[in-house]
């Protein structure tokens, strides 16, 4: 049986190497990444490939955790449910489900639950506290970046010279995502 990995992280600016690791641990021998993807998106380029790619009977999906897969509990399963109907396996490091036998199909459904409820707990506590910030008359969401103008100029000027944003963020010492704002910033 082939172990194919499947890795995602939510955001653009997250790193993916810790999955990375147990999936070549696990002995992978493909990994598909996700970049700046929410697990509760239908349509993820590298998963879509890695669907694509599985071979019936002969492959088995690895996760590093079952959440990277997907955070809805109807979608996620729904994506099992077709695995095992190709003949396709599945497997999450983190949990030790694999749904081999009637046991892991089993615990990966009462487990995919609990990942919603984390994901829905999640949610509450977010809109809780956005309103305790509009009750104090703060907004919410992310805050306004200040641009320093000789950062913004640098910046175009060494994209303009060919060098790629995140390198541009190592040179000015800010994250990519921010690398991306100062270019998307007006001419000031």
């Amino acid at each position: 049986m082939a172990s194919i990995g499947y890795a995602r992280v939510s955001r653009v600016d997250q790193n993916a190497q810790l999955q990375l690791d147990a999936l070549k641990q696990a002995r992978c021998e493909r990994i598909f990444i996700d970049h700046g993807v929410s697990g509760t998106r239908a349509s993820r380029p590298e998963l879509e490939k890695m669907l694509d790619h599985l071979r019936p009977g002969v492959d088995e999906v690895v996760v590093w955790k079952l959440d990277r897969l997907g955070r809805n509990t109807r979608n996620l399963l729904a994506l099992i449910d077709d695995l095992e109907s190709r003949g396709i396996h599945f497997r999450s490091l983190t949990e030790g489900i694999a749904t081999t036998g009637p046991m892991g199909t089993a615990m990966l459904t009462v487990m995919s639950a609990f990942t919603q409820l984390e994901r829905d707990q999640l949610a509450e506590r977010t809109r809780a506290g956005m309103a305790v910030a509009a009750a104090n008359g703060r907004p919410a969401g992310r805050r306004e970046i200040t641009a320093d103008h000789g950062q913004v100029k640098r910046a175009r000027d060494l994209k303009a010279q060919g060098i790629k944003p995140a390198d541009i963020g190592k040179i000015l010492g800010v994250s990519r995502a921010t690398v991306y704002r100062y270019l998307s910033l007006g001419g000031e």
